[in-house]
C-alpha cells in the first residue's frame, strides 16, 4: 500500500477516521458520504480498492485504479488516500493508519462470498455509519447510460410512453433493497453543505469557466486543476438540462444539473458555482462576478442559439484562454466503456443485487429475532 497526503499536518486533537470502497464513478453521493465521515473526526483516510480487488467481489469496475485514486485525492474532504485497500475492512488496518475507527453508509456490502465487509470492525466497536445519499448510485448511472433515456432529467408529463416505460425499467433495474428506487431531490441545504462558503477576497483573481461536466471524471479534475491555477478562485458554471442537450444530443446529460452541481462543488479546486449558467459568457456576467479570466478546454465549442460565438466578449476583453489540461478523456469515452462492455456491467448489476437481496434478507431475520426476543423480554417483566 502506498499513500498520499492531501491537507496539512497533525494536530494533537486529531480523530482519524478511516473509509474505503470501490469509488468507481465517484459521484456526490461518495463525495456526501465522505463530508459526513469527516464531520465525526478531524481527518480523514480513504481506503481505495484496487481493479483486481473490485473485479473479484463485484466484476470489473469502469474507471481504472489509477483514475480511481485521482478523483478521490480530488474530493474536497478527503485528507489521505490509501491505494490498493483491502476489501475487507480489518483492525490491523485501522492500526496502521492510526484510525480510531471506521465509517461506511447505512446499507451492507459483501464479498464474493456473500460476507459482510465490514464485519471485523463492527465486531470490535469500531464502526460508525452515516447516511446513504438516496437517489444516486453508480448501479443507477451505469443504467441511465445502458437504456439510453433522457428520464433523468425531464419531467414525467413531457416524456412520450416509451420513456415512461424505459424509466420504470431503470427504477426496477437500479433498485437497492437498502434504500429503494428512488429520485435524488436537491435541497438547499445539501448545496450549502457541499459548498465552501467563502467569497473571493477584493485582491483574488476570479477565473470563470462553463460545461456540462456531466459524469464528473478524472479529465474534469485534471481541467478544474488546471483552471484553478490560472487565478485565486474559480467559479464554474454549469448549464441547464435543456442546454445540454441542446449541444449534445442523445440522451445528455446523463446527470441532471443538481446531481452535476454537487458532483463539481464537491471538487477541492472549486470555490463556487453558477447553477444554470448561460451558454454565451456575457459582459453582465463578467461584471457580477468581477471576472479576470475566463477559460475552456481545448475542445471545439459550438455557436450560440443566434449563431453567436459565445466567447465573443471576453474575446474581445482579452481574458479569453483555451488551456490543455493533458488528459483527453470525455463524458462519451466513459459511456463508450459501458456501451462497448454492455453485458458485462449487466451481468456485474445482477451479481450485486443478488448479493444484497440475500444480505438484505439475513439482515431483516436477524432484525425479527432480535425484535421477537426483545418483545419476549418486555412480556416476561410485566408478569
Amino acid at each position: 500500500m502506498s499513500i498520499s497526503n492531501t491537507n496539512g499536518t497533525k494536530s494533537e486533537q486529531e480523530v482519524r477516521v478511516w473509509m474505503d470502497g470501490c469509488y468507481d464513478m465517484v459521484h456526490f453521493g461518495h463525495a456526501n458520504a465522505c463530508r459526513q465521515a469527516k464531520q465525526m473526526g478531524t481527518y480523514l483516510v480513504v481506503g481505495v480498492h484496487s481493479d483486481a480487488e473490485i473485479t473479484k467481489h463485484k466484476g470489473p469496475p469502469v474507471f481504472s485504479e489509477q483514475e480511481r485514486y485521482k478523483m478521490v485525492r480530488a474530493i474536497k474532504w478527503v485528507d489521505e488516500v490509501v491505494e490498493d485497500a483491502p476489501y475487507v475492512t480489518a483492525l490491523e488496518t485501522l492500526e496502521k493508519y492510526n484510525c480510531q475507527f471506521c465509517v461506511h453508509g447505512d446499507d451492507i456490502t459483501v464479498t464474493a462470498d456473500g460476507v459482510d465487509t465490514y464485519h471485523i470492525v463492527k465486531a470490535a466497536g469500531r464502526y460508525r455509519e452515516c447516511k446513504r445519499t438516496q437517489g444516486v448510485s453508480t448501479t443507477d448511472l451505469v443504467g441511465r447510460m445502458l437504456l439510453v433515456t433522457k428520464s433523468h432529467h425531464e419531467p414525467d408529463d413531457m416524456l412520450p410512453d416509451r420513456e415512461n416505460t424505459l424509466r420504470m425499467s431503470l427504477c426496477k433495474e437500479s433498485v437497492s433493497p437498502w434504500t429503494g428506487a428512488s429520485q435524488f431531490l436537491a435541497t438547499t441545504n445539501k448545496i450549502i453543505q457541499f459548498s465552501n462558503g467563502r467569497e473571493p477576497e477584493p485582491t483574488d483573481k476570479v477565473v470563470y469557466t462553463a460545461g456540462a461536466f456531466d459524469l464528473f471524471h478524472v479529465g474534469h479534475v485534471d481541467f478544474l486543476e488546471k483552471a484553478k491555477a490560472c487565478g485565486d478562485y474559480l467559479i464554474v458554471g454549469l448549464h441547464s438540462d435543456r442546454l445540454v442537450n441542446r449541444y449534445k444530443g442523445s440522451n445528455h446529460p446523463i446527470m441532471n444539473l443538481h446531481e452535476r452541481v454537487l458532483s463539481v462543488l464537491a471538487c477541492r479546486y472549486v470555490d463556487e458555482v453558477v447553477i444554470g449558467a448561460p451558454y454565451s459568457v456575457t459582459m453582465e456576467l463578467i461584471n457580477h462576478f468581477k471576472v479576470s479570466r475566463v477559460i475552456h478546454g481545448r475542445t471545439t465549442y459550438d455557436s450560440d442559439i443566434d449563431g453567436q460565438n459565445p466567447y465573443e466578449v471576453p474575446q474581445a476583453l482579452k481574458i479569453f484562454e483555451q488551456i490543455d489540461s493533458g488528459n483527453p478523456m470525455s463524458t462519451q469515452d466513459i459511456i463508450t466503456r459501458i456501451i462497448d462492455n454492455r453485458l458485462e456491467y449487466e451481468k456485474r448489476n445482477k451479481k450485486k443485487e443478488a448479493k444484497e437481496a440475500a444480505a438484505y434478507a439475513t439482515f431483516q431475520k436477524l432484525k425479527a429475532e432480535n425484535l421477537n426476543e426483545s418483545t419476549a423480554v418486555n412480556v416476561g417483566q410485566q408478569k
